[in-house]
Protein backbone atom coordinates (compact mmCIF):
# COMPACT_ATOMS: atom_id res chain seq x y z
CA UNK A 1 0.00 0.00 0.00
CA UNK A 2 2.77 2.44 0.86
CA UNK A 3 4.37 2.02 -2.55
CA UNK A 4 1.06 2.99 -4.17
CA UNK A 5 0.75 5.96 -1.80
CA UNK A 6 4.33 7.02 -2.64
CA UNK A 7 3.58 6.70 -6.35
CA UNK A 8 0.61 9.05 -5.97
CA UNK A 9 2.76 11.49 -3.99
CA UNK A 10 5.33 11.46 -6.80
CA UNK A 11 2.61 12.08 -9.37
CA UNK A 12 0.91 15.04 -7.64
CA UNK A 13 4.22 16.73 -6.76
CA UNK A 14 5.53 16.30 -10.31
CA UNK A 15 2.30 17.78 -11.70
CA UNK A 16 2.48 20.69 -9.23
CA UNK A 17 6.06 21.46 -10.27
CA UNK A 18 5.11 21.27 -13.96
CA UNK A 19 2.30 23.80 -13.39
CA UNK A 20 4.97 26.14 -12.02
CA UNK A 21 7.35 25.54 -14.91
CA UNK A 22 9.69 23.41 -12.80
CA UNK A 23 10.85 19.81 -12.84
CA UNK A 24 13.03 17.61 -10.66
CA UNK A 25 14.52 14.18 -11.29
CA UNK A 26 14.54 13.49 -7.55
CA UNK A 27 11.75 14.76 -5.32
CA UNK A 28 13.75 14.06 -2.17
CA UNK A 29 11.08 11.86 -0.64
CA UNK A 30 12.04 10.52 2.77
CA UNK A 31 10.49 9.25 6.01
CA UNK A 32 9.42 11.92 8.49
CA UNK A 33 8.46 12.08 12.15
CA UNK A 34 5.92 14.77 11.33
CA UNK A 35 4.12 13.19 8.36
CA UNK A 36 3.70 9.93 6.50
CA UNK A 37 6.30 11.09 3.99
CA UNK A 38 8.17 14.36 3.37
CA UNK A 39 9.78 15.98 0.35
CA UNK A 40 12.79 18.29 0.35
CA UNK A 41 12.45 19.13 -3.33
CA UNK A 42 12.18 22.84 -2.47
CA UNK A 43 15.78 22.69 -1.25
CA UNK A 44 16.90 21.24 -4.56
CA UNK A 45 15.00 23.70 -6.76
CA UNK A 46 15.49 26.88 -4.73
CA UNK A 47 18.47 28.12 -6.72
CA UNK A 48 16.88 27.15 -10.06
CA UNK A 49 13.64 28.95 -9.11
CA UNK A 50 15.55 31.80 -7.45
CA UNK A 51 13.31 31.60 -4.42
CA UNK A 52 13.67 31.03 -0.72
CA UNK A 53 13.26 27.25 -0.02
CA UNK A 54 10.52 27.82 2.56
CA UNK A 55 8.56 30.12 0.24
CA UNK A 56 9.00 27.71 -2.67
CA UNK A 57 7.80 24.79 -0.53
CA UNK A 58 4.61 26.73 0.30
CA UNK A 59 3.93 27.49 -3.36
CA UNK A 60 4.47 23.86 -4.38
CA UNK A 61 2.12 22.64 -1.64
CA UNK A 62 -0.52 25.16 -2.73
CA UNK A 63 -0.19 23.97 -6.35
CA UNK A 64 -0.90 20.33 -5.48
CA UNK A 65 -4.23 19.00 -6.76
CA UNK A 66 -5.69 15.91 -5.04
CA UNK A 67 -8.22 13.92 -7.10
CA UNK A 68 -11.20 12.20 -5.53
CA UNK A 69 -10.33 8.91 -3.86
CA UNK A 70 -6.69 9.87 -3.47
CA UNK A 71 -4.62 8.03 -0.87
CA UNK A 72 -3.18 11.45 0.00
CA UNK A 73 -5.07 13.36 2.64
CA UNK A 74 -3.11 16.54 3.21
CA UNK A 75 -0.09 18.35 1.76
CA UNK A 76 1.44 21.11 3.88
CA UNK A 77 4.65 23.13 3.88
CA UNK A 78 6.62 23.26 7.10
CA UNK A 79 9.58 25.52 6.49
CA UNK A 80 11.44 24.18 3.45
CA UNK A 81 9.86 20.72 3.77
CA UNK A 82 6.65 19.53 2.14
CA UNK A 83 4.84 17.12 4.45
CA UNK A 84 2.37 14.63 2.99
CA UNK A 85 -0.16 12.74 5.11
CA UNK A 86 -2.19 9.75 4.00
CA UNK A 87 -5.94 9.99 3.71
CA UNK A 88 -8.56 8.06 5.62
CA UNK A 89 -9.07 6.04 2.42
CA UNK A 90 -5.47 4.86 2.76
CA UNK A 91 -6.17 3.44 6.23
CA UNK A 92 -9.47 1.83 5.30
CA UNK A 93 -8.22 0.41 2.00
CA UNK A 94 -5.22 -1.15 3.77
CA UNK A 95 -7.52 -3.11 6.09
CA UNK A 96 -9.70 -4.25 3.20
CA UNK A 97 -6.71 -5.35 1.12
CA UNK A 98 -5.02 -7.30 3.88
CA UNK A 99 -8.24 -9.21 4.54
CA UNK A 100 -8.77 -9.87 0.83
CA UNK A 101 -5.18 -10.66 -0.19
CA UNK A 102 -4.10 -12.36 3.07
CA UNK A 103 -0.61 -13.82 2.64
CA UNK A 104 -0.17 -12.14 -0.78
CA UNK A 105 -0.49 -8.67 0.74
CA UNK A 106 2.53 -6.44 0.21
CA UNK A 107 4.36 -8.45 -2.47
CA UNK A 108 4.42 -9.33 -6.13
CA UNK A 109 5.67 -6.03 -7.54
CA UNK A 110 8.90 -7.29 -9.20
CA UNK A 111 9.71 -9.74 -11.96
CA UNK A 112 12.72 -11.49 -13.46
CA UNK A 113 14.78 -14.63 -12.86
CA UNK A 114 17.51 -14.69 -10.22
CA UNK A 115 20.11 -17.35 -9.42
CA UNK A 116 21.16 -16.92 -5.81
CA UNK A 117 24.19 -18.81 -4.49
CA UNK A 118 24.79 -19.10 -0.77
CA UNK A 119 26.48 -21.27 1.87
CA UNK A 120 28.56 -23.45 -0.52
CA UNK A 121 30.77 -24.58 2.38
CA UNK A 122 33.52 -27.07 1.56
CA UNK A 123 32.20 -30.62 2.08
CA UNK A 124 35.01 -31.60 4.45
CA UNK A 125 32.95 -31.55 7.62
CA UNK A 126 29.81 -30.15 9.23
CA UNK A 127 28.66 -26.56 9.02
CA UNK A 128 30.03 -24.53 11.89
CA UNK A 129 28.82 -21.31 13.48
CA UNK A 130 30.78 -19.30 10.93
CA UNK A 131 28.71 -20.81 8.09
CA UNK A 132 25.35 -20.12 9.70
CA UNK A 133 25.31 -16.44 8.83
CA UNK A 134 25.87 -17.20 5.15
CA UNK A 135 22.99 -19.69 5.13
CA UNK A 136 20.57 -17.44 7.00
CA UNK A 137 21.37 -14.29 5.02
CA UNK A 138 21.11 -16.23 1.76
CA UNK A 139 17.87 -17.99 2.63
CA UNK A 140 16.26 -14.78 3.93
CA UNK A 141 17.25 -12.94 0.75
CA UNK A 142 15.67 -15.74 -1.26
CA UNK A 143 12.44 -15.32 0.70
CA UNK A 144 12.52 -11.53 0.34
CA UNK A 145 13.08 -11.70 -3.41
CA UNK A 146 10.40 -14.36 -3.95
CA UNK A 147 7.85 -12.35 -1.96
CA UNK A 148 8.79 -9.27 -3.98
CA UNK A 149 7.83 -11.23 -7.11
CA UNK A 150 11.08 -12.61 -8.53
CA UNK A 151 11.55 -16.16 -9.78
CA UNK A 152 14.45 -17.27 -7.58
CA UNK A 153 16.54 -20.43 -7.68
CA UNK A 154 18.98 -20.97 -4.83
CA UNK A 155 22.13 -22.93 -5.51
CA UNK A 156 24.72 -24.59 -3.32
CA UNK A 157 27.89 -24.68 -5.44
CA UNK A 158 29.63 -27.91 -4.45
CA UNK A 159 33.41 -27.91 -4.29
CA UNK A 160 33.95 -31.54 -5.26
CA UNK A 161 37.49 -31.44 -6.64
CA UNK A 162 39.67 -29.06 -4.62
CA UNK A 163 42.60 -29.94 -2.36
CA UNK A 164 40.39 -30.32 0.69
CA UNK A 165 38.22 -32.87 -1.06
CA UNK A 166 41.28 -34.71 -2.28
CA UNK A 167 42.39 -34.96 1.35
CA UNK A 168 38.97 -36.27 2.40
CA UNK A 169 38.98 -38.88 -0.36
CA UNK A 170 42.54 -39.90 0.60
CA UNK A 171 41.52 -40.05 4.26
CA UNK A 172 38.57 -42.36 3.56
CA UNK A 173 40.98 -44.87 2.04
CA UNK A 174 43.21 -44.80 5.15
CA UNK A 175 40.98 -44.35 8.19
CA UNK A 176 37.84 -46.07 9.41
CA UNK A 177 34.66 -44.13 8.69
CA UNK A 178 32.28 -44.10 11.68
CA UNK A 179 28.87 -44.93 10.19
CA UNK A 180 27.19 -44.38 13.56
CA UNK A 181 27.97 -40.66 13.34
CA UNK A 182 26.16 -38.03 11.30
CA UNK A 183 28.04 -38.32 7.97
CA UNK A 184 29.41 -34.77 7.83
CA UNK A 185 30.77 -35.14 11.37
CA UNK A 186 32.33 -38.49 10.50
CA UNK A 187 33.94 -36.88 7.44
CA UNK A 188 35.45 -34.19 9.68
CA UNK A 189 36.92 -36.91 11.92
CA UNK A 190 38.90 -38.52 9.08
CA UNK A 191 39.78 -35.14 7.57
CA UNK A 192 41.34 -33.99 10.83
CA UNK A 193 43.29 -37.27 11.14
CA UNK A 194 44.53 -36.91 7.58
CA UNK A 195 45.81 -33.39 8.19
CA UNK A 196 47.71 -34.58 11.25
CA UNK A 197 49.39 -37.30 9.18
CA UNK A 198 50.18 -34.92 6.32
CA UNK A 199 51.73 -32.46 8.76
CA UNK A 200 53.85 -35.18 10.33
CA UNK A 201 54.90 -36.60 6.94
CA UNK A 202 54.96 -33.81 4.29
CA UNK A 203 56.15 -36.26 1.63
CA UNK A 204 52.62 -37.66 1.51
CA UNK A 205 51.34 -34.34 0.14
CA UNK A 206 52.46 -35.59 -3.27
CA UNK A 207 49.72 -38.23 -3.03
CA UNK A 208 47.14 -35.47 -2.68
CA UNK A 209 48.56 -33.60 -5.68
CA UNK A 210 48.39 -36.82 -7.70
CA UNK A 211 44.71 -37.31 -6.86
CA UNK A 212 43.92 -33.75 -7.97
CA UNK A 213 45.66 -34.33 -11.29
CA UNK A 214 43.86 -37.63 -11.85
CA UNK A 215 40.41 -36.19 -11.18
CA UNK A 216 41.01 -33.31 -13.59
CA UNK A 217 42.14 -35.78 -16.25
CA UNK A 218 38.88 -37.68 -15.83
CA UNK A 219 40.16 -40.80 -14.06
CA UNK A 220 36.91 -42.64 -13.23
CA UNK A 221 38.15 -44.43 -10.12
CA UNK A 222 39.48 -41.22 -8.56
CA UNK A 223 36.34 -39.31 -9.51
CA UNK A 224 34.20 -42.00 -7.88
CA UNK A 225 36.21 -41.68 -4.66
CA UNK A 226 35.76 -37.92 -4.66
CA UNK A 227 32.02 -38.27 -5.35
CA UNK A 228 31.53 -40.69 -2.46
CA UNK A 229 33.32 -38.38 -0.04
CA UNK A 230 31.36 -35.32 -1.18
CA UNK A 231 28.01 -37.13 -1.10
CA UNK A 232 28.53 -38.18 2.52
CA UNK A 233 29.37 -34.65 3.64
CA UNK A 234 26.61 -32.95 1.64
CA UNK A 235 23.98 -35.37 3.02
CA UNK A 236 24.85 -34.29 6.55
CA UNK A 237 25.08 -30.61 5.62
CA UNK A 238 21.63 -30.70 3.96
CA UNK A 239 20.20 -32.22 7.12
CA UNK A 240 21.57 -29.33 9.18
CA UNK A 241 20.32 -26.75 6.67
CA UNK A 242 16.85 -28.26 6.69
CA UNK A 243 16.87 -28.07 10.47
CA UNK A 244 17.48 -24.32 10.13
CA UNK A 245 14.59 -24.09 7.66
CA UNK A 246 17.02 -23.57 4.77
CA UNK A 247 16.57 -25.37 1.46
CA UNK A 248 18.50 -25.14 -1.79
CA UNK A 249 16.89 -25.79 -5.16
CA UNK A 250 19.99 -27.24 -6.82
CA UNK A 251 23.53 -28.39 -6.08
CA UNK A 252 25.72 -27.80 -9.17
CA UNK A 253 29.15 -29.47 -8.84
CA UNK A 254 32.27 -27.66 -9.98
CA UNK A 255 33.60 -30.87 -11.56
CA UNK A 256 30.74 -30.63 -14.05
CA UNK A 257 32.36 -27.58 -15.61
CA UNK A 258 35.59 -29.51 -16.12
CA UNK A 259 33.81 -32.45 -17.72
CA UNK A 260 31.69 -30.26 -19.99
CA UNK A 261 34.76 -28.46 -21.31
CA UNK A 262 33.50 -25.12 -19.95
CA UNK A 263 36.71 -24.54 -17.94
CA UNK A 264 38.92 -25.13 -21.00
CA UNK A 265 36.74 -22.71 -22.99
CA UNK A 266 36.86 -20.01 -20.31
CA UNK A 267 40.66 -20.24 -20.13
CA UNK A 268 40.85 -19.75 -23.89
CA UNK A 269 38.47 -16.76 -23.66
CA UNK A 270 40.70 -15.15 -21.06
CA UNK A 271 43.82 -15.86 -23.13
CA UNK A 272 42.18 -14.19 -26.13
CA UNK A 273 42.08 -10.87 -24.25
CA UNK A 274 45.86 -10.61 -24.41
CA UNK A 275 45.96 -10.00 -20.66
CA UNK A 276 47.47 -13.32 -19.62
CA UNK A 277 51.08 -14.29 -19.06
CA UNK A 278 53.06 -17.22 -17.71
CA UNK A 279 54.53 -16.57 -14.30
CA UNK A 280 56.82 -19.28 -12.92
CA UNK A 281 55.00 -21.84 -15.02
CA UNK A 282 51.50 -20.77 -13.98
CA UNK A 283 49.01 -18.94 -16.22
CA UNK A 284 47.97 -15.62 -14.65
CA UNK A 285 45.66 -12.73 -15.62
CA UNK A 286 46.78 -9.12 -15.38
CA UNK A 287 43.88 -7.16 -13.82
CA UNK A 288 45.80 -3.94 -13.16
CA UNK A 289 43.41 -2.05 -15.45
CA UNK A 290 40.70 -2.85 -12.91
CA UNK A 291 42.68 -1.74 -9.87
CA UNK A 292 44.20 -5.08 -8.84
CA UNK A 293 47.97 -5.11 -8.38
CA UNK A 294 48.00 -8.87 -7.72
CA UNK A 295 47.57 -11.13 -10.76
CA UNK A 296 44.98 -13.89 -10.76
CA UNK A 297 46.18 -17.46 -11.27
CA UNK A 298 43.81 -19.43 -13.51
CA UNK A 299 45.99 -22.47 -14.26
CA UNK A 300 48.66 -24.15 -12.15
CA UNK A 301 52.10 -25.16 -13.38
CA UNK A 302 50.90 -28.78 -13.70
CA UNK A 303 48.06 -27.69 -15.99
CA UNK A 304 45.24 -28.13 -13.46
CA UNK A 305 42.61 -25.45 -12.93
CA UNK A 306 41.87 -23.62 -9.70
CA UNK A 307 38.62 -23.04 -7.85
CA UNK A 308 38.52 -19.52 -9.32
CA UNK A 309 38.86 -20.83 -12.87
CA UNK A 310 35.97 -23.19 -12.36
CA UNK A 311 34.04 -20.36 -10.70
CA UNK A 312 34.44 -18.28 -13.85
CA UNK A 313 32.92 -21.10 -15.90
CA UNK A 314 30.14 -21.49 -13.34
CA UNK A 315 29.22 -17.80 -13.55
CA UNK A 316 29.27 -17.85 -17.35
CA UNK A 317 26.85 -20.78 -17.18
CA UNK A 318 24.64 -18.98 -14.64
CA UNK A 319 24.50 -15.78 -16.66
CA UNK A 320 22.92 -17.68 -19.54
CA UNK A 321 20.11 -18.90 -17.29
CA UNK A 322 19.07 -15.82 -15.30
CA UNK A 323 18.59 -12.06 -15.44
CA UNK A 324 20.59 -11.57 -12.26
CA UNK A 325 23.19 -13.53 -10.30
CA UNK A 326 23.65 -12.95 -6.57
CA UNK A 327 26.45 -14.47 -4.48
CA UNK A 328 26.52 -14.39 -0.68
CA UNK A 329 30.16 -14.53 0.44
CA UNK A 330 32.19 -14.03 3.59
CA UNK A 331 34.49 -11.06 4.08
CA UNK A 332 37.50 -13.28 3.33
CA UNK A 333 36.25 -13.47 -0.27
CA UNK A 334 36.41 -9.71 -0.93
CA UNK A 335 39.59 -9.86 -2.98
CA UNK A 336 38.84 -13.00 -4.95
CA UNK A 337 35.24 -11.95 -5.69
CA UNK A 338 36.52 -8.61 -6.95
CA UNK A 339 39.01 -10.40 -9.21
CA UNK A 340 36.24 -12.73 -10.40
CA UNK A 341 34.04 -9.78 -11.39
CA UNK A 342 36.94 -8.01 -13.09
CA UNK A 343 37.84 -11.10 -15.13
CA UNK A 344 34.22 -11.57 -16.22
CA UNK A 345 34.15 -7.91 -17.25
CA UNK A 346 37.41 -8.44 -19.15
CA UNK A 347 35.83 -11.17 -21.29
CA UNK A 348 32.53 -9.32 -21.66
CA UNK A 349 30.43 -11.57 -19.43
CA UNK A 350 27.73 -10.47 -16.92
CA UNK A 351 28.94 -10.00 -13.36
CA UNK A 352 27.26 -11.24 -10.20
CA UNK A 353 26.00 -8.98 -7.45
CA UNK A 354 28.02 -9.77 -4.35
CA UNK A 355 26.65 -9.64 -0.80
CA UNK A 356 29.66 -9.63 1.52
CA UNK A 357 29.01 -10.45 5.16
CA UNK A 358 31.27 -10.10 8.15
CA UNK A 359 31.58 -13.07 10.44
CA UNK A 360 29.49 -14.19 13.37
CA UNK A 361 31.31 -15.44 16.42
CA UNK A 362 30.67 -16.93 19.82
CA UNK A 363 32.32 -16.01 23.10
CA UNK A 364 34.18 -19.34 22.83
CA UNK A 365 36.48 -17.93 20.13
CA UNK A 366 37.80 -18.91 16.72
CA UNK A 367 36.98 -22.01 14.70
CA UNK A 368 38.95 -24.15 12.27
CA UNK A 369 37.79 -27.39 10.63
CA UNK A 370 41.36 -28.41 9.73
CA UNK A 371 42.55 -28.27 13.37
CA UNK A 372 39.31 -29.70 14.70
CA UNK A 373 38.66 -26.63 16.81
CA UNK A 374 35.16 -25.51 15.90
CA UNK A 375 31.61 -25.41 17.22
CA UNK A 376 29.33 -27.15 14.77
CA UNK A 377 25.97 -25.71 13.79
CA UNK A 378 24.40 -28.93 15.07
CA UNK A 379 25.92 -28.45 18.52
CA UNK A 380 24.72 -24.86 18.64
CA UNK A 381 21.19 -25.78 17.54
CA UNK A 382 21.05 -28.59 20.12
CA UNK A 383 22.01 -26.15 22.84
CA UNK A 384 19.52 -23.53 21.67
CA UNK A 385 16.62 -25.99 21.53
CA UNK A 386 17.52 -27.30 24.98
CA UNK A 387 17.45 -23.79 26.45
CA UNK A 388 14.26 -22.93 24.56
CA UNK A 389 12.61 -26.02 26.04
CA UNK A 390 13.49 -24.81 29.56
CA UNK A 391 11.83 -21.46 28.79
CA UNK A 392 8.70 -23.07 27.33
CA UNK A 393 8.43 -25.53 30.24
CA UNK A 394 8.71 -22.66 32.70
CA UNK A 395 5.96 -20.67 30.97
CA UNK A 396 3.61 -23.52 29.99
CA UNK A 397 4.15 -26.36 32.49
CA UNK A 398 0.63 -27.66 31.95
CA UNK A 399 1.16 -28.41 28.25
CA UNK A 400 2.05 -31.79 26.74
CA UNK A 401 5.63 -32.88 26.13
CA UNK A 402 4.97 -32.88 22.39
CA UNK A 403 3.78 -29.26 22.51
CA UNK A 404 6.79 -28.14 24.52
CA UNK A 405 9.27 -29.83 22.18
CA UNK A 406 7.63 -28.45 19.04
CA UNK A 407 7.45 -24.90 20.40
CA UNK A 408 11.05 -25.17 21.67
CA UNK A 409 12.21 -26.20 18.21
CA UNK A 410 10.27 -23.41 16.50
CA UNK A 411 11.37 -20.77 18.98
CA UNK A 412 14.97 -21.99 19.11
CA UNK A 413 15.50 -21.93 15.35
CA UNK A 414 13.63 -18.64 15.15
CA UNK A 415 15.88 -17.13 17.81
CA UNK A 416 19.03 -18.13 15.92
CA UNK A 417 17.79 -16.93 12.54
CA UNK A 418 16.47 -13.62 13.81
CA UNK A 419 19.45 -12.76 15.98
CA UNK A 420 21.83 -13.31 13.06
CA UNK A 421 19.82 -11.63 10.30
CA UNK A 422 18.87 -8.53 12.33
CA UNK A 423 22.39 -7.17 11.88
CA UNK A 424 23.32 -5.65 8.51
CA UNK A 425 25.53 -8.15 6.61
CA UNK A 426 28.58 -5.87 6.45
CA UNK A 427 28.73 -5.63 10.25
CA UNK A 428 30.30 -8.32 12.40
CA UNK A 429 28.22 -9.80 15.21
CA UNK A 430 28.54 -12.03 18.24
CA UNK A 431 25.73 -14.55 18.73
CA UNK A 432 24.56 -14.64 22.34
CA UNK A 433 22.00 -17.42 22.78
CA UNK A 434 20.77 -16.13 26.16
CA UNK A 435 19.89 -12.76 24.66
CA UNK A 436 18.44 -14.34 21.52
CA UNK A 437 16.03 -16.46 23.60
CA UNK A 438 14.96 -13.63 25.90
CA UNK A 439 11.17 -13.37 25.46
CA UNK A 440 11.18 -9.92 27.04
CA UNK A 441 13.56 -8.48 24.44
CA UNK A 442 12.36 -7.68 20.96
CA UNK A 443 13.89 -10.64 19.14
CA UNK A 444 12.55 -13.66 17.31
CA UNK A 445 10.57 -15.13 20.24
CA UNK A 446 8.95 -11.71 20.87
CA UNK A 447 7.68 -11.52 17.28
CA UNK A 448 6.52 -15.15 17.32
CA UNK A 449 4.75 -14.56 20.64
CA UNK A 450 2.97 -11.51 19.15
CA UNK A 451 1.63 -13.71 16.36
CA UNK A 452 0.53 -16.36 18.87
CA UNK A 453 -1.18 -13.65 20.93
CA UNK A 454 -3.16 -12.49 17.89
CA UNK A 455 -4.20 -16.08 17.19
CA UNK A 456 -5.29 -16.59 20.80
CA UNK A 457 -7.36 -13.38 20.81
CA UNK A 458 -9.22 -14.47 17.67
CA UNK A 459 -9.68 -18.01 18.96
CA UNK A 460 -11.22 -16.77 22.22
CA UNK A 461 -13.44 -14.33 20.33
CA UNK A 462 -14.76 -17.15 18.12
CA UNK A 463 -15.30 -19.46 21.10
CA UNK A 464 -17.28 -16.72 22.86
CA UNK A 465 -19.34 -15.98 19.77
CA UNK A 466 -17.86 -12.49 19.40
CA UNK A 467 -16.12 -12.91 16.05
CA UNK A 468 -17.21 -14.07 12.63
CA UNK A 469 -14.37 -13.62 10.13
CA UNK A 470 -16.83 -13.64 7.22
CA UNK A 471 -18.95 -10.75 8.54
CA UNK A 472 -18.36 -7.30 6.96
CA UNK A 473 -16.64 -4.73 9.15
CA UNK A 474 -16.25 -0.96 9.07
CA UNK A 475 -12.54 0.06 9.27
CA UNK A 476 -13.53 3.75 9.56
CA UNK A 477 -14.32 2.97 13.21
CA UNK A 478 -10.61 2.45 13.84
CA UNK A 479 -9.75 5.98 14.91
CA UNK A 480 -7.55 5.57 18.00
CA UNK A 481 -3.91 6.59 17.55
CA UNK A 482 -2.59 3.09 18.19
CA UNK A 483 -5.10 1.62 15.71
CA UNK A 484 -4.17 4.00 12.91
CA UNK A 485 -0.48 3.59 13.72
CA UNK A 486 -0.78 -0.21 13.46
CA UNK A 487 -2.60 -0.01 10.12
CA UNK A 488 0.04 2.32 8.69
CA UNK A 489 2.82 0.07 9.93
CA UNK A 490 1.21 -2.88 8.12
CA UNK A 491 0.70 -0.75 5.01
CA UNK A 492 4.44 -0.09 4.83
CA UNK A 493 5.29 -3.80 4.45
CA UNK A 494 5.64 -3.49 0.67
CA UNK A 495 7.96 -0.50 1.00
CA UNK A 496 10.27 -2.31 3.42
CA UNK A 497 10.20 -5.38 1.20
CA UNK A 498 11.11 -3.26 -1.83
CA UNK A 499 14.03 -1.66 0.02
CA UNK A 500 15.27 -5.01 1.28
CA UNK A 501 15.09 -6.55 -2.21
CA UNK A 502 16.70 -3.56 -3.94
CA UNK A 503 19.55 -3.11 -1.46
CA UNK A 504 19.90 -6.85 -0.69
CA UNK A 505 19.63 -6.07 3.01
CA UNK A 506 17.53 -8.75 4.79
CA UNK A 507 18.02 -6.96 8.12
CA UNK A 508 15.46 -4.36 6.95
CA UNK A 509 12.72 -7.00 7.21
CA UNK A 510 13.98 -8.08 10.64
CA UNK A 511 13.76 -4.52 11.95
CA UNK A 512 10.30 -4.10 10.42
CA UNK A 513 9.04 -7.34 11.99
CA UNK A 514 10.13 -6.17 15.43
CA UNK A 515 8.48 -2.76 14.93
CA UNK A 516 5.27 -4.39 13.67
CA UNK A 517 5.11 -6.68 16.71
CA UNK A 518 5.66 -3.73 19.03
CA UNK A 519 2.98 -1.70 17.22
CA UNK A 520 0.51 -4.59 17.60
CA UNK A 521 1.27 -4.96 21.28
CA UNK A 522 0.90 -1.22 21.85
CA UNK A 523 -2.52 -1.33 20.20
CA UNK A 524 -3.67 -4.27 22.32
CA UNK A 525 -2.25 -2.71 25.48
CA UNK A 526 -4.15 0.56 25.16
CA UNK A 527 -7.34 -0.34 23.24
CA UNK A 528 -9.97 -2.79 24.56
CA UNK A 529 -10.73 -5.49 22.01
CA UNK A 530 -12.70 -8.40 23.46
CA UNK A 531 -14.15 -6.12 26.14
CA UNK A 532 -15.21 -3.35 23.75
CA UNK A 533 -18.85 -2.51 24.52
CA UNK A 534 -19.94 -1.54 21.01
CA UNK A 535 -20.41 -4.61 18.79
CA UNK A 536 -19.34 -2.84 15.57
CA UNK A 537 -16.21 -1.36 17.14
CA UNK A 538 -15.31 -4.75 18.63
CA UNK A 539 -15.76 -6.41 15.23
CA UNK A 540 -13.53 -3.81 13.57
CA UNK A 541 -10.85 -4.21 16.22
CA UNK A 542 -10.95 -7.98 15.90
CA UNK A 543 -10.55 -7.54 12.14
CA UNK A 544 -7.51 -5.39 12.90
CA UNK A 545 -6.12 -8.19 15.09
CA UNK A 546 -6.69 -10.57 12.19
CA UNK A 547 -4.84 -8.21 9.84
CA UNK A 548 -1.94 -8.06 12.30
CA UNK A 549 -1.91 -11.87 12.45
CA UNK A 550 -1.72 -12.07 8.66
CA UNK A 551 1.10 -9.55 8.23
CA UNK A 552 3.04 -10.88 11.22
CA UNK A 553 2.82 -14.37 9.70
CA UNK A 554 4.08 -13.00 6.36
CA UNK A 555 7.04 -11.25 7.96
CA UNK A 556 7.91 -14.35 10.00
CA UNK A 557 7.75 -16.48 6.86
CA UNK A 558 9.94 -13.99 5.00
CA UNK A 559 12.48 -14.27 7.81
CA UNK A 560 12.24 -18.08 7.74
CA UNK A 561 10.75 -18.19 11.24
CA UNK A 562 7.84 -20.36 12.24
CA UNK A 563 4.56 -18.62 13.14
CA UNK A 564 3.22 -20.60 16.13
CA UNK A 565 -0.45 -20.22 17.01
CA UNK A 566 0.28 -20.92 20.67
CA UNK A 567 3.33 -20.42 22.86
Amino acid sequence: MFLEFKKQVTSVLTDALASMGLQAEDLGLEPSQHADIASKVAFRLASQARQNPAELARKIADAVFLPDGSLIGKVTAIGPYINIDASRDYVDETVFRIRAETSDFGGGFCNGRILLEHTSANPNGPLHVGHIRNSIIGDTLKRVLIRAGYDVETQYYVNDMGRQIAIVSWALSRFKFDTSRKPDHAIADVYIKANVELTEDPAKVAEIDRLMQLVEKGDEKTIKGFDEAVSLAIAGIRETLLRMNVQHDSFPHESGFIRSGAVTRIIEEVKATGKTEVDKGALVVDLSDYGFEKTLVIQRTDGTSLYTTRDLAYHEWKSERADRMIDVLGADHKLISGQLKATLRLIGKPEPEIVIFEFVSLPEGSMSTRRGKFISADDLLDQIEKQAYIEVDKRRPEMSEEFKKEVARTVGIGAVRYDIVKVSPEKSTVFDWEEALDFEKQGGPFIQYSHARACNILKKAEEDGLWDPESPIDPSLLVEDTEVSLVKKMASFDSVLETSARELKPNAIAIYARELAESFNQFYRFVPVLSAEDDNIRASRLALVDCARIVLASTLDTLGLGAPESM
